[in-house]
Protein backbone atom coordinates (compact mmCIF):
# COMPACT_ATOMS: atom_id res chain seq x y z
CA UNK A 1 0.00 0.00 0.00
CA UNK A 2 1.40 3.36 -1.12
CA UNK A 3 0.23 6.82 -1.00
CA UNK A 4 -1.63 8.15 -1.79
CA UNK A 5 -3.91 5.55 -2.01
CA UNK A 6 -2.83 4.70 1.41
CA UNK A 7 -3.09 6.93 4.02
CA UNK A 8 -2.28 6.23 7.73
CA UNK A 9 -3.22 9.53 9.28
CA UNK A 10 -6.41 8.99 8.83
CA UNK A 11 -7.11 6.79 11.52
CA UNK A 12 -5.32 9.07 13.41
CA UNK A 13 -7.14 12.18 13.18
CA UNK A 14 -9.62 12.33 16.61
CA UNK A 15 -9.01 10.27 19.67
CA UNK A 16 -12.21 7.96 19.14
CA UNK A 17 -10.12 6.15 15.62
CA UNK A 18 -7.36 6.46 18.12
CA UNK A 19 -9.14 4.13 20.32
CA UNK A 20 -10.56 2.25 18.01
CA UNK A 21 -7.57 0.59 16.20
CA UNK A 22 -5.44 0.43 19.71
CA UNK A 23 -2.82 -2.79 19.63
CA UNK A 24 -2.41 -2.49 23.01
CA UNK A 25 -4.17 -2.14 26.02
CA UNK A 26 -2.60 -1.18 29.64
CA UNK A 27 -4.53 -2.01 32.32
CA UNK A 28 -4.71 -1.80 36.17
CA UNK A 29 -5.30 -5.83 35.91
CA UNK A 30 -1.44 -6.06 34.59
CA UNK A 31 0.44 -4.58 37.84
CA UNK A 32 2.40 -6.20 40.74
CA UNK A 33 3.65 -3.65 43.50
CA UNK A 34 6.36 -4.88 44.73
CA UNK A 35 6.73 -3.79 48.96
CA UNK A 36 9.47 -3.84 51.35
CA UNK A 37 8.69 -4.87 54.80
CA UNK A 38 10.78 -4.50 57.60
CA UNK A 39 10.10 -5.36 61.72
CA UNK A 40 8.90 -3.04 64.19
CA UNK A 41 5.47 -0.66 64.53
CA UNK A 42 4.41 2.74 62.56
CA UNK A 43 7.74 2.29 60.50
CA UNK A 44 7.74 4.01 57.28
CA UNK A 45 11.34 4.97 56.04
CA UNK A 46 11.70 6.49 53.13
CA UNK A 47 13.61 4.54 50.01
CA UNK A 48 16.02 8.15 49.09
CA UNK A 49 16.81 6.53 45.51
CA UNK A 50 13.01 5.53 44.96
CA UNK A 51 10.65 8.11 45.65
CA UNK A 52 7.28 7.30 47.22
CA UNK A 53 8.56 3.84 48.12
CA UNK A 54 9.38 2.86 51.89
CA UNK A 55 10.21 0.17 53.96
CA UNK A 56 7.06 -0.59 56.18
CA UNK A 57 6.68 -2.18 59.07
CA UNK A 58 3.51 -4.74 58.52
CA UNK A 59 0.50 -1.98 59.86
CA UNK A 60 2.07 0.31 57.21
CA UNK A 61 2.59 -2.58 54.55
CA UNK A 62 -1.05 -3.23 54.84
CA UNK A 63 -2.41 0.39 54.66
CA UNK A 64 -0.52 0.40 51.53
CA UNK A 65 -1.32 -2.68 50.07
CA UNK A 66 -4.84 -1.89 50.67
CA UNK A 67 -4.77 1.49 49.04
CA UNK A 68 -3.33 -0.61 45.74
CA UNK A 69 -6.28 -3.12 46.45
CA UNK A 70 -8.82 -0.35 46.38
CA UNK A 71 -7.45 0.95 43.13
CA UNK A 72 -7.59 -2.35 41.34
CA UNK A 73 -4.11 -3.52 41.67
CA UNK A 74 -4.54 -7.38 42.15
CA UNK A 75 -1.10 -8.37 43.60
CA UNK A 76 1.80 -7.71 45.53
CA UNK A 77 5.34 -8.96 45.66
CA UNK A 78 6.87 -9.20 48.91
CA UNK A 79 10.68 -8.57 50.01
CA UNK A 80 11.95 -8.88 53.58
CA UNK A 81 14.46 -6.83 55.55
CA UNK A 82 15.54 -9.12 58.18
CA UNK A 83 16.72 -7.78 61.91
CA UNK A 84 19.22 -11.03 61.96
CA UNK A 85 21.75 -11.85 59.09
CA UNK A 86 23.97 -15.28 58.60
CA UNK A 87 25.22 -17.22 56.40
CA UNK A 88 22.60 -19.48 56.17
CA UNK A 89 20.28 -17.03 55.70
CA UNK A 90 18.05 -18.59 58.75
CA UNK A 91 15.84 -15.89 58.77
CA UNK A 92 14.37 -16.15 54.95
CA UNK A 93 12.94 -19.60 56.49
CA UNK A 94 12.06 -18.48 60.16
CA UNK A 95 8.53 -19.25 60.74
CA UNK A 96 8.27 -15.68 62.33
CA UNK A 97 10.75 -14.07 59.58
CA UNK A 98 9.46 -10.74 58.32
CA UNK A 99 7.83 -11.80 54.93
CA UNK A 100 5.80 -14.82 56.79
CA UNK A 101 4.76 -12.56 59.11
CA UNK A 102 3.61 -10.07 56.13
CA UNK A 103 2.41 -12.50 54.03
CA UNK A 104 0.04 -13.61 56.78
CA UNK A 105 -1.49 -10.31 57.90
CA UNK A 106 -2.10 -9.34 54.27
CA UNK A 107 -4.27 -12.83 53.87
CA UNK A 108 -5.81 -11.97 56.95
CA UNK A 109 -7.09 -7.91 56.11
CA UNK A 110 -7.08 -8.43 52.51
CA UNK A 111 -7.97 -11.80 51.93
CA UNK A 112 -8.26 -11.30 48.09
CA UNK A 113 -5.06 -9.57 47.18
CA UNK A 114 -3.13 -12.01 45.66
CA UNK A 115 0.50 -12.27 47.92
CA UNK A 116 3.39 -13.04 46.31
CA UNK A 117 6.64 -13.88 47.72
CA UNK A 118 10.17 -13.10 46.84
CA UNK A 119 12.32 -16.23 46.80
CA UNK A 120 16.07 -15.53 47.82
CA UNK A 121 18.73 -15.35 50.53
CA UNK A 122 20.17 -12.07 49.47
CA UNK A 123 18.61 -10.17 52.34
CA UNK A 124 18.90 -12.98 55.08
CA UNK A 125 22.52 -13.39 54.24
CA UNK A 126 25.58 -11.64 56.28
CA UNK A 127 27.48 -11.50 52.91
CA UNK A 128 24.69 -10.78 51.06
CA UNK A 129 24.62 -13.04 48.16
CA UNK A 130 21.82 -14.98 47.00
CA UNK A 131 23.15 -18.57 47.85
CA UNK A 132 25.72 -20.65 50.34
CA UNK A 133 29.43 -19.01 49.59
CA UNK A 134 32.28 -21.53 50.38
CA UNK A 135 35.27 -19.30 49.94
CA UNK A 136 34.83 -16.80 47.11
CA UNK A 137 32.08 -19.47 45.98
CA UNK A 138 28.64 -19.69 45.78
CA UNK A 139 27.73 -23.18 46.12
CA UNK A 140 24.58 -24.09 44.04
CA UNK A 141 23.56 -27.41 44.99
CA UNK A 142 23.85 -26.85 48.67
CA UNK A 143 21.83 -23.24 48.31
CA UNK A 144 18.75 -25.41 46.77
CA UNK A 145 17.52 -27.12 50.01
CA UNK A 146 17.19 -23.53 51.75
CA UNK A 147 15.39 -21.90 48.62
CA UNK A 148 12.79 -25.02 48.96
CA UNK A 149 12.29 -24.45 53.14
CA UNK A 150 11.68 -20.91 52.28
CA UNK A 151 9.28 -21.28 49.36
CA UNK A 152 7.67 -23.83 51.80
CA UNK A 153 7.38 -21.47 55.04
CA UNK A 154 6.04 -19.08 53.02
CA UNK A 155 3.21 -20.93 51.57
CA UNK A 156 2.67 -22.27 55.46
CA UNK A 157 2.20 -18.39 56.25
CA UNK A 158 -1.09 -18.03 53.14
CA UNK A 159 1.37 -17.05 50.07
CA UNK A 160 -0.56 -17.12 47.06
CA UNK A 161 2.17 -17.61 44.63
CA UNK A 162 6.04 -18.35 45.16
CA UNK A 163 8.95 -16.43 43.55
CA UNK A 164 12.22 -17.64 43.71
CA UNK A 165 14.82 -14.89 42.39
CA UNK A 166 18.16 -16.81 42.90
CA UNK A 167 19.11 -17.65 39.66
CA UNK A 168 20.62 -21.06 41.08
CA UNK A 169 20.54 -24.03 38.81
CA UNK A 170 17.74 -26.65 39.41
CA UNK A 171 15.82 -24.17 42.36
CA UNK A 172 12.14 -24.53 40.31
CA UNK A 173 12.27 -28.56 40.60
CA UNK A 174 13.13 -27.76 44.21
CA UNK A 175 10.72 -25.53 45.08
CA UNK A 176 7.96 -27.30 43.28
CA UNK A 177 8.80 -30.91 44.94
CA UNK A 178 8.81 -29.46 48.42
CA UNK A 179 5.44 -27.57 47.93
CA UNK A 180 3.93 -30.76 46.14
CA UNK A 181 5.23 -32.98 49.36
CA UNK A 182 3.95 -31.33 51.60
CA UNK A 183 0.13 -30.27 49.96
CA UNK A 184 0.92 -26.99 48.21
CA UNK A 185 0.56 -28.52 44.92
CA UNK A 186 -2.23 -25.58 44.36
CA UNK A 187 1.11 -23.04 44.64
CA UNK A 188 2.16 -21.50 41.53
CA UNK A 189 5.65 -20.44 40.96
CA UNK A 190 6.75 -17.10 39.29
CA UNK A 191 10.34 -17.76 38.17
CA UNK A 192 12.41 -15.20 37.47
CA UNK A 193 13.86 -17.19 34.22
CA UNK A 194 15.50 -14.52 32.25
CA UNK A 195 17.35 -12.08 35.52
CA UNK A 196 19.99 -10.44 34.24
CA UNK A 197 23.11 -8.98 36.44
CA UNK A 198 22.50 -5.86 35.75
CA UNK A 199 23.01 -2.25 37.30
CA UNK A 200 19.42 -1.01 37.31
CA UNK A 201 18.92 -3.03 40.44
CA UNK A 202 21.54 -0.09 42.32
CA UNK A 203 18.13 1.32 44.09
CA UNK A 204 16.82 -2.12 45.12
CA UNK A 205 19.90 -3.35 46.66
CA UNK A 206 19.76 -0.17 48.81
CA UNK A 207 16.18 -0.58 49.86
CA UNK A 208 16.59 -4.32 50.60
CA UNK A 209 20.05 -4.11 52.37
CA UNK A 210 21.02 -6.52 49.68
CA UNK A 211 24.27 -5.99 48.19
CA UNK A 212 26.63 -8.42 48.07
CA UNK A 213 29.79 -7.89 50.62
CA UNK A 214 32.57 -8.95 47.84
CA UNK A 215 32.45 -9.81 44.05
CA UNK A 216 29.51 -9.47 42.04
CA UNK A 217 26.27 -12.01 40.94
CA UNK A 218 28.28 -12.56 37.78
CA UNK A 219 28.69 -16.43 38.55
CA UNK A 220 24.98 -16.74 38.62
CA UNK A 221 22.70 -13.94 36.98
CA UNK A 222 22.82 -13.67 33.27
CA UNK A 223 25.10 -11.89 31.04
CA UNK A 224 23.54 -8.89 29.62
CA UNK A 225 24.95 -9.72 26.32
CA UNK A 226 22.97 -13.12 25.93
CA UNK A 227 19.47 -13.33 24.03
CA UNK A 228 19.85 -17.20 23.15
CA UNK A 229 20.88 -17.93 26.83
CA UNK A 230 17.57 -16.54 28.00
CA UNK A 231 15.58 -19.13 26.07
CA UNK A 232 17.49 -21.83 27.36
CA UNK A 233 16.45 -20.74 31.21
CA UNK A 234 12.95 -20.48 30.16
CA UNK A 235 12.62 -23.82 29.02
CA UNK A 236 14.59 -25.35 31.77
CA UNK A 237 11.96 -23.61 34.21
CA UNK A 238 9.23 -24.55 32.44
CA UNK A 239 10.29 -28.08 32.30
CA UNK A 240 10.99 -28.26 36.04
CA UNK A 241 7.36 -26.74 36.63
CA UNK A 242 6.98 -22.66 36.44
CA UNK A 243 3.92 -21.66 35.83
CA UNK A 244 4.65 -18.13 35.21
CA UNK A 245 8.20 -17.23 33.94
CA UNK A 246 9.89 -13.64 34.41
CA UNK A 247 12.12 -11.25 32.36
CA UNK A 248 14.14 -8.56 34.87
CA UNK A 249 14.97 -5.57 34.22
CA UNK A 250 12.35 -5.16 31.48
CA UNK A 251 13.08 -2.06 29.55
CA UNK A 252 16.83 -2.96 28.31
CA UNK A 253 15.33 -6.64 27.55
CA UNK A 254 12.58 -5.86 25.74
CA UNK A 255 14.03 -7.97 22.45
CA UNK A 256 14.09 -10.34 25.08
CA UNK A 257 10.54 -10.47 26.14
CA UNK A 258 9.73 -10.08 22.56
CA UNK A 259 11.52 -13.26 21.93
CA UNK A 260 10.45 -15.30 24.65
CA UNK A 261 6.79 -14.46 24.11
CA UNK A 262 7.11 -16.06 20.25
CA UNK A 263 8.96 -18.99 22.06
CA UNK A 264 6.28 -20.34 24.74
CA UNK A 265 2.59 -19.80 25.74
CA UNK A 266 2.90 -19.40 29.70
CA UNK A 267 2.17 -16.17 30.97
CA UNK A 268 5.30 -13.87 31.04
CA UNK A 269 6.11 -11.58 33.87
CA UNK A 270 8.21 -8.82 33.48
CA UNK A 271 10.05 -6.33 36.30
CA UNK A 272 10.12 -2.30 35.61
CA UNK A 273 13.00 -2.54 37.98
CA UNK A 274 14.13 0.09 40.60
CA UNK A 275 16.82 1.54 38.48
CA UNK A 276 14.34 2.35 35.70
CA UNK A 277 11.94 4.07 38.11
CA UNK A 278 14.37 5.79 39.81
CA UNK A 279 15.27 7.44 36.47
CA UNK A 280 12.08 8.78 35.43
CA UNK A 281 11.23 10.33 38.83
CA UNK A 282 14.81 12.07 38.50
CA UNK A 283 13.96 13.25 35.22
CA UNK A 284 10.95 14.23 36.42
CA UNK A 285 11.78 16.32 39.16
CA UNK A 286 14.15 18.36 37.51
CA UNK A 287 11.92 19.25 35.00
CA UNK A 288 12.91 17.74 31.96
CA UNK A 289 10.10 14.92 30.99
CA UNK A 290 6.46 14.73 31.51
CA UNK A 291 6.92 12.12 34.38
CA UNK A 292 3.22 10.69 33.87
CA UNK A 293 3.44 10.36 30.18
CA UNK A 294 7.11 8.78 30.30
CA UNK A 295 5.66 6.49 32.72
CA UNK A 296 2.24 5.46 31.17
CA UNK A 297 4.86 5.22 27.78
CA UNK A 298 7.06 3.04 29.27
CA UNK A 299 4.53 0.62 30.93
CA UNK A 300 2.56 0.17 27.78
CA UNK A 301 6.24 -0.54 26.00
CA UNK A 302 6.50 -3.76 28.22
CA UNK A 303 2.78 -4.61 27.31
CA UNK A 304 3.45 -4.03 23.76
CA UNK A 305 6.49 -6.33 23.78
CA UNK A 306 4.35 -9.33 24.69
CA UNK A 307 4.22 -8.89 29.11
CA UNK A 308 0.79 -10.57 30.12
CA UNK A 309 2.07 -8.74 33.71
CA UNK A 310 4.32 -6.01 35.27
CA UNK A 311 5.63 -6.13 38.31
CA UNK A 312 6.62 -1.53 38.62
CA UNK A 313 7.39 0.37 41.57
CA UNK A 314 4.86 2.82 39.36
CA UNK A 315 1.85 0.46 40.20
CA UNK A 316 -0.20 3.01 42.38
CA UNK A 317 0.80 5.93 40.62
CA UNK A 318 -0.17 4.09 36.65
CA UNK A 319 -3.41 2.62 38.43
CA UNK A 320 -4.71 6.36 39.67
CA UNK A 321 -3.56 7.84 36.35
CA UNK A 322 -5.61 5.03 34.50
CA UNK A 323 -8.86 5.69 36.42
CA UNK A 324 -8.54 9.45 34.98
CA UNK A 325 -9.20 7.91 31.78
CA UNK A 326 -10.05 5.68 29.38
CA UNK A 327 -7.16 4.72 27.63
CA UNK A 328 -3.55 6.15 27.10
CA UNK A 329 -2.96 8.52 24.89
CA UNK A 330 0.28 9.69 23.26
CA UNK A 331 -0.54 13.74 22.66
CA UNK A 332 1.54 15.55 19.86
Amino acid sequence: MLFPEYRPRRLRQNEAFRRMIRETTLSVDDFILPLFAIDGKKVKNPIKSMTGHYQLSVDNLVKTAREAFNLGIPAVMLFGIPDNKDPLATSAYANDGIVQKATTALKKKIPDLVVITDVCLCQYTNHGHCGIVEGQIINNDATLDLLARTALSHAKAGADMVAPSDMMDGRVAEIRNILDENDFSNVPIMSYAAKYCSAYYGPFRHAADSAPKFGDRRTYQMDPANSLEAIREVTMDIEEGADIIMVKPALPYLDIIYRIREEIDLPIAAYNVSGEYAMVKAAEKMGWIDGKRVMMETLTSIKRAGADMILTYFAVDAAKELSSRSQFTVNG
